[in-house]
């Protein structure tokens, strides 16, 4: 009861000064809203990124060496090593990935585009993976290359304009895999679906074809290369556990999983964004708690004679006290209800303006929703509430009634 004495109390004081209280809601959304969009920002390539990762379904990655992928010396004998790290228990999928660099028939693209010469080496990147496993790659239209395992190509949408290209259309490529005295000749290939892959930027040309295409596009009949192993764990083992199995079978290979790959670039490449969204964040709570300070701390001060007269005809000490906590939360919760909606809103137009920097993939979101961002975004809030009413609930509890109400009288 006392409590709801209480919230009444503020109620009253807040809507008596409608336009402070309006100033001071909507200040305290800006503050919020930025607030909480730099809590996305902290997480939101990590998270993101780990999306990417997981679009295909592999959870672990098995290379020759810790070196990048597709920087260092392929694996050999990769069907073969595939078969074996399927046929463990804790391993439910393998896929084999190589990837060719070519360019259509016999000029580049940047000359089939009439771009100059130095501004657009006009290569295309050839994804060549086994094709009775799932593919890394979405069909967005048409059919996969399943069903054309000889000549079948799938082209992203980037590369299917630059080309004039469509399901049915026939590409001719030639592998760049040396110098160009040895040049492999031209391969024809159908298009037979528009694809997506997971990790093209905008302006990407990239095709997936089959893993034996992808070798004779270099020349390669007989190759049996892979320039890594994507590996699916099986349900309720975990991509750790496969892992180890792996490494305890071939302790000579690489094997990372995506759990690894994502902490690595959290605490490496994506390190700059979380420092910054810290600092940020710091810097809006702070202005948000001297906000709210500052305009409780000004209303008891205008009206220390009709606290001092309430409290002089019997209203206790602790009911004022908690009236100036519960304006506070009323402040700063309505304030921060309004907030989410807005830090939504600014969030989305943020993203989109970050995802056109050169060399983020499409599918790459630096503002990422999750539930842990709205549970801090409130116990930050919260803190911030009761911190800005420390002050002015300590002017109220000292207050010298009679002192002040003399004081009253002579102004």
């Amino acid at each position: 009861m006392t409590g709801l004495r209480a919230l009444r109390f503020a109620w009253l004081t807040i809507v008596r000064q409608p336009a402070r209280s309006v100033l001071g809601i909507l200040g305290v959304a800006a503050v919020g809203a930025l607030l909480f969009d730099m809590l996305l920002l902290s997480r939101g390539l990590v998270l993101s990124f780990r999306t990417l990762l997981d679009a295909g379904g592999f959870d672990a990655r098995v290379l020759a060496t810790d070196m990048v992928p597709f920087s260092g010396p392929r694996l050999d004998h990769a069907s073969t090593l595939a078969a074996a790290i399927r046929a463990l228990p804790e391993v439910a999928a393998v896929q084999q990935v190589r990837t060719v660099r070519a360019t259509a028939g016999d000029r580049s693209v940047a000359s089939a585009m009439g771009v100059d010469d130095g501004e657009d080496d006009g290569e295309i990147e050839i994804v060549g993976t086994d094709i009775h496993v799932h593919p890394v790659w979405t069909i967005a239209e048409g059919r996969d290359v399943a069903e054309d395992p000889a000549n079948g190509l799938v082209i992203n949408r980037h590369l299917a304009e630059t080309l004039g290209a469509k399901p049915g259309s026939k590409v001719t490529l030639r592998g760049r895999c040396g110098d160009e005295a040895s040049m492999p000749p031209p391969v024809t290939f159908i298009v037979t679906g528009i694809a997506t892959f997971p990790f093209d930027t905008p302006g990407d040309d990239t095709a997936g074809t089959s893993i034996a295409s992808a070798a004779r596009l270099c020349g390669e009949r007989d190759a049996d290369q892979a320039d890594m192993l994507l590996v699916r764990s099986r349900d309720g083992v975990g991509a750790d556990t496969a892992a180890a199995a792996i490494h305890a079978r071939r302790p000579d290979l690489h094997i990372v999983t995506n759990a690894e790959i994502v902490d690595q670039f959290s605490r490496l490449q994506f390190s700059y964004f979380r420092q910054i969204s810290s600092v940020l964040a710091t810097v809006t709570l702070f202005f948000g708690f001297l906000l709210v300070a500052v305009l409780l701390t000004v209303s008891v001060n205008q009206h220390l004679g009709e606290i001092a007269t309430l409290r002089a005809i019997g209203l206790t000490r602790a009911r004022v006290v908690a009236g100036i906590f519960w304006e506070s939360v009323v402040m700063v919760g309505t304030g921060g209800v309004l907030a989410v909606p807005i830090g939504f809103v600014v969030a989305a137009w943020l993203d989109r303006i970050l995802r056109r920097l050169p060399g983020i993939p499409t599918g790459l979101h630096f503002f990422v929703f999750e539930p842990r961002a709205l549970g801090l975004y409130v116990v930050l809030l919260s803190a911030a509430a009761l911190a800005a009413a420390a002050y002015p609930m300590r002017i109220v509890a000292g207050l010298p009634i009679a002192g002040t109400l003399r004081q009253e009288v002579v102004s």
